[in-house]
């Protein structure tokens, strides 16, 4: 049962990465954790390991919030059929939408700091609503049919986690600020928003296999005794008509940022990371080799790419910069588009490419890179008044972080994947679970670029994969 899993995270198996134990604190901060906006800075409520952690769970259905306790009278959990009488009550109760409330949590941080305390001031209703969501484990958002249709369901499922299909889908049916969405959709696909300030994806991927697990096991047909329950309970609001005019405004300006991102979600099934094993690569290191390959193939040239790197080694670890854009990079790129290249040349260049990759993400695990040092002696100037360093205003370095490719591996027992958008305008978003026989990837683009489309990237991808394949097949004489 999930609130097993979660009530009794301290018994969650510590992760390891080459022996090495990691850090499990983001563990504990991903339930009973909602993002507070504030006027110029947000915080982070945990809840989850108060003495009293909270027991219960928001669901909400046409942007209506319900309260739902998991536990009955005597502490014990609701058996499967009760659950499913409890949700259908819900889906009863609420045949209409509501004023999409949730739309507020798309906006600007500052502009929704500045509704978020209207909205408390409007009534003491509201706070004690608003509480009753932030110290949930997580939320249900339960949607209606999402149209139009991409023609691609994974892409379909995807979309509707990420952004909910702007005012004319799902968005106001979610609570962005809450740091577990589970969604729901009416035709079956399930899938999870997260909100990213308290944890990275691992711990969020560890999560989805564990339901995938328990689910698969049977457990979950298995009928505990049935416990006393207590109804759903409505949480209402009273939103002021200044506020209704701000719900407006946060739709318009969701719809364009819905309408802007082009998402394209794939498996690839030729080979995995059992092929890229055998043949002696890192797994990770080939992934993002394919990547700058592709971007290379599409555009002509290098791009400053980024993958996300834990630093869970240590307490209270979160990430490094890997930087995949290497001398090695670019010159295997350059050769392997090179029709007059020696294939033992090429495969030359990829191994070389692939062991620098390595060799940077080590680094950068070990908190060995520059990005977060970097970024620390910028902000320490600004907090004491300094002079911004020169080294920040140089066009070389504003090149070199303008991440054209975000990309991060995010690996999963089962067949999911993470989604996210580009960091910049003309630069793509990847982030891929590499499985035993097939990679499972998520791209996206903007459509506001007329460089970049997601499906033409994938297309390179697919193509670099199947090309770099070859090369490592290659005989150790081959011409």
């Amino acid at each position: 049962m999930l609130t097993e899993y979660v009530l009794c995270s301290n018994q969650v198996p510590v992760d390891r990465s080459g022996g090495t134990e990691m850090d499990m604190s983001q563990y504990h901060k991903i339930f009973g954790t909602c993002r507070i906006p504030g006027l110029t800075k947000d915080s982070l409520c945990f809840h989850g390991q108060d003495p009293d952690p909270p027991r219960h769970i928001v669901v909400m259905h046409q942007n209506h919030f319900f309260r739902l306790d998991v536990h009955g009278k005597n502490n014990q959990l609701l058996n499967v059929s009760q659950l499913q009488a409890q949700l259908q009550s819900i889906l009863e109760r609420s045949t209409r939408p509501a004023v999409p409330l949730g739309l507020l949590t798309t906006q600007n941080r500052n502009v929704w700091g500045q509704a978020y305390k209207a909205l408390l001031k409007a009534s003491a209703e509201n706070a004690a609503s608003l509480r009753e969501v932030q110290r949930s484990l997580f939320l249900v958002c339960l949607d209606a049919v999402v149209q139009p249709s991409t023609g691609n369901a994974m892409t379909d499922a995807a979309l509707q986690c990420l952004h909910g299909g702007g005012t004319s889908g799902n968005s106001g049916n979610r609570w962005f600020d809450k740091t577990i969405q589970f969604v729901v959709g009416a035709s079956g696909r399930v899938g999870l928003t997260y909100e990213h300030s308290p944890a990275e994806g691992p711990p969020i991927a560890n999560l989805m296999d564990h339901i995938v697990d328990y689910m698969a096991s049977g457990r979950a047909s298995k009928s505990l005794l049935a416990v006393e329950t207590s109804r759903p309970r409505r949480l209402q609001f009273t939103v002021p008509s200044d506020l209704e005019a701000q719900i407006h405004q946060a739709g318009t300006v969701l719809d364009s940022l819905v309408e802007d991102l082009e998402m394209t979600c794939f498996v690839y099934d030729k080979y995995g990371k059992t092929f890229m094993k055998a043949k002696g690569v890192s797994p990770d290191s080939f992934i993002q080799m394919a990547i700058q390959l592709a971007f290379y193939r599409v555009h002509g040239e290098p791009a400053a790419h980024y993958e996300s790197a834990s630093t869970r080694m240590f307490a209270g670890g979160r990430t490094e910069t890997i930087r995949s854009c290497s001398e090695e990079s670019a010159a295997f790129c350059a050769a392997a588009l090179d029709a007059s290249a020696a294939p033992r040349h090429q495969r030359r260049l990829l191994l070389q490419a692939v062991a620098a990759h390595n060799a940077y993400a080590k680094q950068a695990v070990k908190g060995e890179g520059v990005d977060r040092h970097l970024l620390g002696l910028k902000l320490a100037a600004i907090e004491l008044g300094m002079d911004v360093p020169a080294i920040f205003m140089d066009v070389a370095y504003a090149r070199s972080a303008h991440m054209r490719l975000s990309t991060s591996q995010v690996p999963a027992r089962c067949e999911a994947f993470m989604c996210y958008g580009p960091l910049v305008p003309d630069g793509y978003g990847c982030c891929y679970n590499p499985r035993s026989a097939s990679i499972v990837f998520g791209v996206s683009a903007l459509n506001s670029s007329p460089e970049t489309h997601s499906s033409t990237f994938r297309d390179a991808l697919e193509a670099s994969l199947t090309q770099m394949r070859e090369l490592l097949e290659l005989p150790d004489d081959a011409a």
